[in-house]
């Protein structure tokens, strides 16, 4: 069965804390790819807009949670 709603990218066989997380001069950004149903995949870059390194993690764990297929049924 193939997923309806786009699915993100995991590659780590364990998770990681900062993962999907990217420092950029101080900012912390979100990067992902997220895969389509067609099998075509977009990458998403988003500027998180914080330096804070606990505020970027909940900020990412939101994104995720919004675009994961359970929140999306």
């Amino acid at each position: 069965m193939t997923p309806t709603h786009p699915t993100l990218s995991h590659r780590q066989k364990t998770p990681a804390e900062n993962h999907h997380l990217w420092n950029n001069h101080g900012t912390w950004w979100f990067h992902g790819t997220f895969h389509q149903s067609d099998g075509t995949g977009e990458r998403a870059r988003v500027n998180l807009k914080t330096r804070c390194l606990s505020e970027a993690r909940r900020k990412r764990d939101h994104l995720i949670q919004r675009f994961s297929p359970l929140s999306n049924s």
